[in-house]
């Protein structure tokens, strides 16, 4: 506020008619303060003038002031917050200074004068104008500019969402830019790290800056990317992903890799197993993105990944399917597809259950050495679990059923209700491996995975419960990805032992 009446309205500065009752005022004021300082110092300076000073022919001593408005904000309580209070029928008015508030609003309130000193001083209000005495000063410049860095420091996320959706609403309000044929132009430049400023942007209003590795000279590079041509001429994708980022309150542009999942259980159970999991736990030193979102609609983040150049980790379904597109529990050798859009379409590009199945690790990825970064997808893979004696392979269709494979004896020997109730009913009475696949498909039509999820997380020792092969194996890529990232950007993943795992079930 100092700042905008040194800039705008101090009458001390090129006075106008408008100014000349407060000069008034003011040299009033200061006239009787020094009246009364002189009556107050008078004993004192004669006082002083005992030690022989000042002499016969020294200049004698006197006590005048210099009254300027602007010092009556210099104190901490210049700008009070008015909170009404009910006394019965009656309301009373508290006050508090500027200092007892929270949340940030002393700095948003001190950008939005900045802002508005900002554009008053381009549109010449106020003393301003008088201060443009060359004919150049007087004309405005077309286009003004305005830079703002890191706007979310020290403010609450709404804050940031309020200060972020009117900043540019304040650089426009003035009566000349609001006319229809001005050609007055404001451009606002904000860099942030906040995923709520980032939030409140259109796609086509962001660019996005992703590190490079260094160069052979060893200067790190960036390159900009524009958002707005992320998706080409593809309105409907656009239009989805746009609506999934508002709604999901995406940190997608700050985050060194994404992890999509298919629902609202690996959305629960995946970072549970990094807590809980020793050789998984340097992911949780990277900013790792979460997005839930199911294996028929993962594909539509292809553009937005891709411009992004975003290591990215898919845990999807097999979602599997009869020749008459009826979803089935997964078997071999039955002529069986995926109806999953991202297998087929983006990674690894295949439908075919048999040859989904048998498809090695290496070849679940998609690299793009060009940009630097890669994406891999995690599904459902066939394991060897020793029940009831004997061994045989086991391929299941969802998480839970393959959390069951991986975990047969927490489920067959523990305590628990809902779909863990159910696993050990199944578990106890089948007797071969196609049976136990074939009742823990029929328990999973029900649903209750969330509540499922939730339930697990209630173990009383959760490191015993082993995360599914897919799902080990894709994270424990990531930790590679990122790991090569990091060093190739000069910032290495610190060094863990990890036991050994097996793939075996247990």
């Amino acid at each position: 506020m100092r700042r905008y009446w040194n800039r705008h309205l101090d009458p001390f500065d090129s006075p106008d008619a408008k100014d000349i009752e407060a000069l008034r005022a003011i040299e009033h004021a200061q006239g009787a303060f020094d009246d009364r300082l002189r009556e107050g110092f008078g004993e004192a300076l004669n006082e002083v003038e005992g030690l022989g000073y000042p002499g016969v022919t020294d200049p004698r001593l006197k006590i005048a002031t210099r009254l300027k408005p602007v010092d009556g904000l210099n104190h901490e309580a210049a700008v009070q917050y008015m909170i009404q209070v009910l006394d019965g029928e009656s309301a009373i008015d508290l006050y508090l200074p500027e200092d007892s508030n929270g949340l940030g609003y002393q700095n948003l309130i001190s950008m939005v004068f900045r802002l508005m000193s900002a554009r008053d001083a381009w549109m010449r209000v106020g003393k301003a104008a008088s201060k443009s005495e060359a004919v150049s000063d007087a004309l405005i410049p077309p286009l003004h500019l305005v830079l703002i860095e890191e706007p979310e420091a020290y403010l609450h996320t709404q804050v940031q969402q309020v200060f972020i959706r009117q900043a540019y609403k304040i650089l426009r309000n003035h009566k000349e830019l609001k006319k229809k044929k001005s050609t007055l132009t404001t451009q606002m430049i904000v860099s942030t790290h906040s995923s709520h400023l980032a939030h409140e942007c259109d796609f086509d209003s962001l660019r996005y800056f992703r590190r490079l590795p260094a160069s052979r000279k060893g200067v790190p590079l960036s390159s900009v990317v524009d958002l707005g041509g992320a998706f080409g001429t593809d309105v409907q994708t656009k239009r989805f992903v746009t609506r999934y980022v508002k709604v999901t309150h995406c940190d997608l542009f700050f985050a060194d890799a994404a992890v999509l999942v298919e629902g609202p259980a690996e959305r629960i159970l995946v970072p549970f197993f990094l807590r809980h999991q020793s050789d998984l736990q340097d992911l949780q030193e990277c900013y790792v993105t979460w997005l839930e979102i199911g294996g028929s609609h993962a594909h539509r983040l292809r553009s937005l990944i891709e411009q992004l150049g975003l290591t990215t980790l898919i845990i999807t379904d097999l979602d599997a399917t009869d020749v008459n597109n009826k979803s089935v529990a997964p078997v071999r050798g039955a002529k069986q597809r995926t109806r999953n859009t991202t297998l087929k379409t983006w990674c690894p590009k295949q439908d075919d259950l048999d040859t989904l199945l048998d498809l090695k690790p290496e070849n679940k990825v998609t690299d793009y050495p060009a940009n630097g970064f890669s994406i891999r997808v995690a599904y459902q893979c066939p394991i060897e679990v020793d029940f009831k004696g004997a061994k045989a392979e086991f391929v299941s269709h969802t998480l839970e059923d393959a959390l069951a494979a991986q975990n047969l004896h927490l489920f067959s020997s523990g305590d628990g209700k809902g779909l863990f109730t159910k696993f050990k009913v199944a578990i106890d009475g089948s007797s071969t491996i196609p049976e136990l696949q074939a009742n823990l498909f029929d328990e999973l039509r029900e649903g209750g995975k969330a509540e499922f999820a939730l339930d697990l997380l209630e173990l009383e020792n959760p490191g015993t419960l082993q995360p599914p092969l897919y799902i080990r194996e894709g994270l424990v890529w990531l930790t590679t990805q990122l790991r090569k990232v990091q060093e190739d950007l000069g910032v290495p993943l610190p060094v863990r032992e990890a036991p050994e795992k097996s793939v075996k079930a247990s």
